[in-house]
């Protein structure tokens, strides 16, 4: 393929090779060409943030906690009574 740059590229691959590169640009594409690809909202998995809250918190931080992990403070507030009551 010749030479080409992102203004010569379709949709989200021109987005993909203006941030990441036109390398990472064919990557993607030519691992993920023709797929339906969505991504999550949350990048950390539930467990991992399960175990940072119950590190993390000190009594007075749900507010902090949930910022910090993208979750609500009834998700951290339930996360932390379940790891009390065990």
């Amino acid at each position: 393929m010749d030479r080409f740059g992102p203004e010569h590229l379709n949709g989200i691959y021109k987005d993909i090779a203006n941030d990441l590169g036109v390398e990472m640009a064919l990557l993607i594409f030519n691992h993920y060409r023709g797929l339906q690809i969505t991504f999550l909202t949350r990048l950390l998995c539930t467990e991992y943030v399960r175990k940072q809250v119950s590190i993390e918190y000190n009594g007075s931080n749900i507010k902090e906690l949930s910022l910090k992990y993208s979750y609500s403070e009834r998700w951290i507030r339930k996360m932390i009574t379940q790891k009390l009551n065990k």
